[in-house]
């Protein structure tokens, strides 16, 4: 019997697309819930999208052939869990736009499929939960959260979960310990935070499923930019969802999920003693309208 108790990781157990799309899956079947909504707009919505994709079919005049791979293709994203990344990757940016086009604060964008709430709270400055030996170049991501009339907001909450240097998040992927690179930080009593992880890699989404079969087909690349993710929120305000991305990355022009904003690019610049580097990066939410 062997005695190695080391845990995979990553690099030598290669993350599923059904793996990862299953957990996805069970992530958002908790946050799910019912709404109600006006008879009159479910009819309008649905009537339009099945509409359009008519439209879709009389001009590229869809064969039968063609039909049956797709109804196929459809079942394959259910069973491999992938419609939360399908979704994610190619609409939610559109969602994102449209419920925060009224904001005076800060940008946002998507929330993608990996995000888990509870990560643990690590104070104003602090380290993010991570591997003694984890790979990858320090970054110290410091800033302020403010309201849009410029006060600072004390005991705002700052979530913060990326990929790591190999391009994998915890609870997506094998090897893994369960909080790795995830999160929480409360602002202080100026508003400020301090927090200490490293700098993620680009990553490509899932391949080897559904969706990674409708990108082959298309010819796409299924790249996305080396990215963190911020939940910033606090009493009497909007919840601000985010992604923040960094200069230099060839897929800031052409990203899968079409999340990149300029107003997103840091601005890293070398630390001080010359261990990694450092960027500031301040945060305005707005009050919740009336």
């Amino acid at each position: 019997m062997s005695t190695d108790t080391t845990q995979p990781t990553p690099t030598t157990l290669q993350a599923r697309a059904a793996d990862s799309g299953a957990n996805a899956t069970a992530a958002f079947r908790k946050k799910q819930r019912t709404l109600e909504v006006p008879q009159e707009r479910v009819d309008a919505i649905a009537t339009e999208a099945i509409e359009a994709l008519h439209e879709v079919i009389r001009k590229h005049r869809l064969t039968y052939e063609e039909y049956d791979v797709l109804k196929s293709w459809l079942i394959q994203v259910g069973e491999d869990g992938e419609w939360p990344l399908l979704l994610d990757v190619w609409f939610e940016h559109v969602v994102e736009d449209v419920n925060t086009d009224h904001r005076q604060g800060n940008k946002g964008s998507i929330e993608g499929p990996y995000y888990v709430p509870d990560s643990p709270e690590q104070g104003s400055h602090g380290t993010i939960p991570m591997r003694d030996d984890e790979p990858g170049e320090a970054l110290t991501f410091q800033g302020q959260v403010r309201t849009t009339d410029g006060s600072a907001l004390p005991h705002a909450k700052v979530e913060l979960w990326h990929a790591d240097a190999g391009g994998y998040y915890s609870q997506y992927a094998p090897g893994l310990p369960e909080w790795n690179l995830r999160g929480t930080f409360t602002t202080d009593d100026e508003g400020r935070f301090e927090i200490h992880s490293i700098i993620p890699a680009p990553y490509q989404i899932p391949t080897d499923g559904a969706c990674g079969k409708l990108i082959a087909a298309a010819g796409w690349h299924a790249w996305r930019p080396a990215h963190m993710h911020l939940k910033v929120s606090a009493p009497d305000h909007e919840l601000l969802t985010a992604q923040l991305y960094f200069p230099g990355d060839p897929h800031n022009e052409d990203d899968i999920a079409t999340s990149v904003k300029p107003e997103l690019m840091l601005d890293p610049r070398p630390a001080a003693d010359g261990q990694g580097k450092v960027v500031d990066y301040d945060f305005v939410i707005d009050p919740v309208r009336a």
